[in-house]
């Protein structure tokens, strides 16, 4: 079998990679970390590269881990907002697009609240420029590609073989882009899928994506080899899917009696930001069991992983570094 090359694809969802094609980027990663650890980070292999990150919503961990990447690689990067960019006067995302694309980048990483919206980029055309890759940052509640990498290569990098392992995605599902790239990733990788949350936030249709919805926290929880508590998406989900937050916290949050139903080597994921005491009880973000913080570096090993195997031929790196 020949080299798994990713070169000039867009990532716009797990979908779309096969279980080669994502351990090719874990494995790349790994290279790409010993970077983020080192003293010096600046490298050139995307010298002469440019990026532009469109994020038309809030982002603090995957806009700045996506900007670091690429500097950390040698590729110029440039940020825009909505409330910094004509978008504000009414100017399309298309049109946004085109424009930078006139501007001869190369890649542009794109954040959006619209379902679809990276694959409506992907497809954005003109005769008389060049189309740059798309790099799928989230959008809506469809999917968050670089996430579900970087959680398979948090639990990968905690020595959990993915083959049979109990991975369980507990919280706001039904808003969660997480939750839809996680069960693609982690099925394709071998693992088992258990879904839990209040019924009005698990949609019951994920089964037919081969997850497994459970009926309480406990058959969730039993025999977990790594449990990914997904925020409680205040501004999605305020009316009517939960009496209060603390009714939340007391029936659905994760806890450290809870999270003794698990293994005792389990790891516990969050993606960020968290409602600390809410979805997650501070004793349990906080404890060695947690990788939150681990998830964060290993997001900007995963994202330069991503850029350099899809803008270069992907060699492996020389050990120099």
């Amino acid at each position: 079998m020949g080299k798994i090359m990713l070169t000039g694809r867009s990532i716009l969802g797990l979908e779309d990679l096969t279980a080669e094609e994502i351990s090719r980027v874990l494995e790349m990663a790994d290279q790409m970390k010993r970077i983020v650890l080192s003293e010096n980070k600046k490298k050139d292999y995307l010298k002469g590269k440019s990026l532009v990150t469109v994020f038309s919503e809030a982002s603090t961990r995957t806009r700045s881990s996506f900007e670091l990447a690429g500097k950390y690689l040698g590729a110029d990067v440039v940020n825009i907002t909505k409330s910094g960019s004509s978008m504000t006067k009414g100017e399309s995302m298309r049109d946004t697009l085109l424009t930078v694309s006139a501007m001869g980048v190369d890649g542009v990483i794109i954040r959006d609240s619209s379902e679809g919206a990276a694959v409506f980029a992907s497809k954005v055309w003109s005769p008389m420029v060049k189309t740059p890759l798309i790099f799928n940052a989230g959008d809506g509640a469809h999917a968050h590609p670089s996430q579900a990498l970087l959680d398979l290569y948090t639990v990968r990098q905690a020595g959990i073989p993915f083959k049979g392992m109990k991975y369980v995605i507990l919280g706001d599902i039904l808003h969660s882009r997480v939750a839809r790239s996680d069960i693609y990733g982690f099925l394709k990788m071998g693992a088992e899928v258990h879904l839990y949350g209040p019924r009005t936030l698990v949609p019951k249709e994920l089964e037919d994506m081969g997850a497994i919805v459970d009926d309480n926290m406990e058959d969730a929880l039993r025999g977990a080899d790594a449990i990914n508590v997904l925020r409680i998406q205040l501004e999605r989900a305020a009316a009517g899917f939960f009496p209060t937050l603390r009714e939340y916290a007391r029936i659905f949050g994760l806890n450290a009696a809870r999270l003794r139903l698990a293994k005792p080597n389990a790891v516990v994921l969050h993606p960020g930001p968290m409602n600390r005491g809410v979805e997650i009880a501070y004793d349990v973000a906080y404890d060695e069991q947690s990788m939150i913080q681990e998830e964060v570096r290993n997001g900007v090993a995963i994202r330069m992983a991503l850029l350099y195997l899809t803008l270069t031929e992907g060699k492996d790196l020389e050990a120099d570094h």
